[in-house]
């Protein structure tokens, strides 16, 4: 999907507001840099057809997925749970060599269009990637004192959207260190960006009425509405531990090409046991149907990003531990596996539809 198409989409910026338009508008700019070929898909595809990882961006829309499980609760919310240790598991394996990352930079013409990474960063007006104050605002009605704690949101939506924004990379990583540094820099960002927003929501929140509290979860009710007329099949569940081989560790394919000593073995083991760890935090922490009010549902956004970021911290340790013991060849070789990994899984995917 080309710089100018996503710039029509942000001219109609309603239609983002949409989980499944989001998933369609990311799942073309992740395949546009995909050179093999867009067969049907790719491994690092999230349940709702999305992508966690465009070229070297993490989390396209974020601000986005946030809010919208926040406010909306967990079936309209469900994007914000597909994110987890498959995406870290992308971050090692990149499925982009350079040929396909080059796609994602700035054109060298600036006549050529807006950047595409900014563009899937988000905009950090209240129009696009501030919460709907006015859905909010129709609602509940406001008094005056109501309206103030109002604004004092909308103010912190933008600044929260633009504390993300910032975070969007500036230029692109070509090992899985690098890559697995701007996840962790994306989800920093998202953090603060989450702690930005919780006070004046609690605020805002705490000055309704119960009457106003069940208007306002009508509304989410009629999103839940729209967005299950809106799918037209079935999707996974966010958070189900995935089964395909090829997200299996390859650890015969690590073996065959980096033939590693008995000291790098012992490094690759800690680091294959950091990314079993890695899932299993992820795994036992994904708990989108507990929290019941949009405060508590924003908290749990923050509690997920925080275990989010120690499993990549965690990997990317172990990661950088075992990096340093390899030679240049080696490392060369430990970065291939991703493109030819992608390559592989296209094929098979070609001969299943019998496309070729």
């Amino acid at each position: 999907m080309s710089s100018r198409a996503l710039a029509r989409h942000y001219r109609y910026s309603a239609a983002l507001h949409s989980p499944a338009m989001r998933a369609s508008v990311t799942a073309g700019a992740a395949l546009a840099g995909w050179h093999y070929g867009r067969g049907r898909g790719g491994w690092w595809r999230h349940g709702n057809g999305g992508y966690g990882w465009v070229g070297p961006l993490f989390w396209p829309f974020a601000y986005f997925d946030i809010y919208d499980y926040a406010l909306w609760g967990p079936r309209v919310g469900a994007p914000f749970w597909y994110y987890g240790y498959d995406d870290i598991y992308a971050g090692l394996f990149g499925p982009y060599d350079y040929r396909g990352l080059s796609g994602y930079l700035p054109p060298r013409d600036s006549s050529g269009g807006p950047d595409r990474l900014s563009l899937l960063c988000g905009e950090d007006s209240r129009e696009i990637a501030g919460l709907p104050i006015d859905l909010i605002a129709q609602a509940i009605e406001p008094t005056e004192v109501q309206r103030a704690a109002l604004d004092d949101l909308a103010n912190a939506s933008v600044t929260s959207a633009q504390k993300i924004k910032a975070a969007c990379p500036s230029s692109i990583a070509l090992t899985a260190s690098g890559r697995l540094a701007s996840m962790q820099q994306r989800i920093e960002a998202m953090i603060a960006g989450v702690a930005t927003v919780q006070p004046p929501l609690e605020k805002l929140y705490g000055l309704l009425n119960d009457e106003q509290k069940a208007r306002l979860n009508a509304v989410a009710e009629d999103q839940e509405r729209r967005t299950e007329r809106r799918r037209s099949r079935s999707l996974a569940r966010p958070c189900e531990v995935t089964q395909s081989s090829n997200l299996q560790w390859p650890a015969e394919e690590i073996e065959t090409r980096l033939h590693p000593t008995e000291a790098q073995r012992g490094k690759l083991t800690a680091l294959q046991d950091a990314s079993a760890r890695a899932a299993e935090m992820l795994a036992t922490s994904c708990k989108p149907d507990e929290a019941a009010t949009p405060t508590a549902r924003l908290a749990a956004t923050g509690k997920r990003l925080d275990v989010m970021l120690d499993a990549v911290k965690q990997v990317r340790s172990a990661l950088d531990g075992f990096y340093a013991t390899l030679t240049d060849e080696q490392k060369a070789q430990f970065e291939a596996i991703g493109p030819r990994r992608t390559s592989v899984a296209d094929r098979a995917d070609r001969r299943r539809y019998g496309r070729w």
